[in-house]
Parts: C-alpha cells; sequence; structure tokens
C-alpha cells in the first residue's frame, strides 16, 4: 500500500506506532517506544483539537484565544522556585529542574469541569520523580503551585476573573501517585503554549482546571494551599475536583461528557467516576465523603 507524505497527520503516526508496539516486542523496550501501563488505549484527539480547543483564561476566554494570543508568551528561558518542605529548595533553571529525571510518554483521558473529555498523548516526568529529587521532608502534606504572573504577555491577567497569579495545590499523596505528571510536551513535540508550556501539571482524574499551567513555582507545604477556582467560588469548585458524575456542578449535571471531535452526531458519553482511574485512585478517598469533599 502507498501513501504521500501529505497523509502522514498525528492521528496516523499514532496508529502506526500503536501497530509497531503490538508486532515488534523488541521496539517495545525503546525508551521512544515504550508501552506505559498508565496510559489509556483509547485513541487520542487530533492535534488541531488538542491545540485549539482550550482553557487558559490568561489569554482570554473563547476556546480558541489561547491558541490565537499565547504566541507572545515567552518560554525561554524558564524557571521554577522550588521551595518549602524540601531538603534542596532554590530556583532552578527548567533543563536543571529535570535533570536526571526519566521523560515518560503517557495518554490520559482529559475531563473538564464544563462537561467535555478529550484525550491527549502526553510526554512528561512524574511529578513524584521530581518531589523525590528535592527531599520531601517528613512535615510536607500537601504541595502548591503558582502559574508565571506576566500581565505584559498574558493580557488576561488584568482582567477580575480570578485573583492572579493562577494557583492549585494537591494533597501529597495525589502528587506522589504515578499517574501525576508534569508535562513538557504532546505529540512528542514541546508542549506549544496554549496548552500550558513549558511545564504543566496532569493529573487525570481529576477535572481540567486542576492541571495548572505554565508553572514557575512548586512549595510543599503543611497546611492547604489557596487554590484559583475555589477562592473564586467555594460552591462550585471544591479542593479536590475529582471527576464524580454522581456531585452535579452547580450549573450542570457531570452524569455525562461531550467528546471532542466526535463530530456532529458523536452525542454524549457517561462519565466514569474518576474518570475512569477509579481502580488506580479510589483508595486515595477510602472513607471520605466526596459529596462534601468534592
Amino acid at each position: 500500500m502507498k501513501f504521500h507524505w501529505s497523509e502522514v497527520t498525528p492521528e496516523r503516526l499514532w496508529l502506526d506506532r500503536r501497530a509497531v508496539l503490538a508486532g515488534m516486542g523488541a521496539l517495545a523496550a525503546s525508551p521512544a517506544f515504550a508501552a506505559d501501563k498508565w496510559s489509556t488505549e483509547a485513541k487520542p484527539n487530533t492535534l488541531s483539537d488538542i491545540t485549539n480547543y482550550n482553557n487558559f483564561y490568561e489569554f482570554g476566554y473563547g476556546k480558541e484565544d489561547p491558541a490565537r494570543n499565547a504566541g507572545a508568551l515567552t518560554i525561554s528561558p524558564w524557571s521554577v522556585k522550588v521551595g518549602g518542605l524540601v531538603d534542596r529548595p532554590g530556583t532552578y533553571d527548567l533543563a536543571d529542574l529535570l535533570k536526571g529525571v526519566a521523560v515518560r510518554d503517557r495518554t490520559y483521558r482529559l475531563r473538564c469541569v464544563e462537561a467535555w473529555s478529550m484525550v491527549i498523548p502526553w510526554q512528561g516526568v512524574q511529578l513524584s520523580d521530581l518531589l523525590t529529587k528535592f527531599g520531601v521532608q517528613p512535615s510536607a502534606k500537601y504541595v502548591a503551585f503558582e502559574t508565571l504572573y506576566r500581565p505584559s504577555e498574558m493580557p488576561y491577567q488584568s482582567s477580575r476573573l480570578l485573583d492572579w497569579p493562577y494557583q492549585e495545590g494537591l494533597r501529597l499523596d495525589e502528587a506522589m501517585h504515578p499517574l501525576t505528571i508534569l508535562a513538557t510536551g504532546l505529540y512528542g513535540k514541546a508542549l506549544p503554549n496554549q496548552n500550558g508550556a513549558p511545564l504543566r501539571l496532569i493529573v487525570p482524574w481529576k477535572y481540567g482546571f486542576k492541571s495548572i499551567k505554565s508553572i514557575v513555582s512548586i512549595t510543599l507545604t503543611d497546611t492547604q494551599p489557596k487554590t484559583a477556582w475555589q477562592e473564586q467560588n467555594a460552591r462550585e469548585y471544591g479542593f479536590y475536583a475529582n471527576v464524580n458524575p454522581r456531585v452535579d456542578h452547580p450549573r450542570w449535571s457531570q452524569a455525562t461528557e461531550r467528546v471532542i471531535g466526535a463530530g456532529l452526531f458523536g452525542g454524549r458519553r457517561d462519565t466514569e467516576p474518576f474518570n475512569g482511574y477509579a481502580e488506580q485512585v479510589a483508595s486515595l478517598y477510602s472513607g471520605m465523603d466526596l459529596t462534601k469533599y468534592y
């Protein structure tokens, strides 16, 4: 069968890669093709879907605004401050921050609190590996994150939508779970600006607003950190933000979700508890009332 190079799309490359994995066990040992038990086998969305349908309110309120406006963001050089209850605090250049930490391919489902979903092939590092590198002190219970604050390049930081810069946080056991990554790329290339370049948190069993973008600060703490949307409206946005089809948003149902890229007649799918990752993470919340701690 012949094909023209114009036919080589990200989706085709993904399908070809899966075929190679299935038929050539030797390649599975290669870092570039390594199968990852944490990845979903669901087909990823197209690169166009992923890069043109975003919430990144620092660049606008429309889904296509980040793609139009985020090109102005300077992402090199980039540094991240690591502080709080760690053994080796400091401000690190991005390359030094990630030095010695394995980069992994992870294809995850993404579920937005607005009841839409995608599947995205990320590249990144396990947050647990990074935190271990800097030494987590025994008194640490939470990890706090902060986004870059640069209104000259992120113009909607001048709005009153949120108390900028964007802040997020995780319980330490959530941060140390193998599913939790810091993404540095997608579809095998560097993370685009509109998707949170150069460093974005990904926690696939939580609603997408937990996945803070363009991170400049990681702080270990013994107290629950403030988070941007909880501060804006605690009734609608909880600290945990676990995907839960039985706990509706006050203004819409979370029982189903619209699948981006499914086409005009693609319909909706039932939302899965913990976005389909219940087997891996439900034990983290054993005994908790998830209607109260939403």
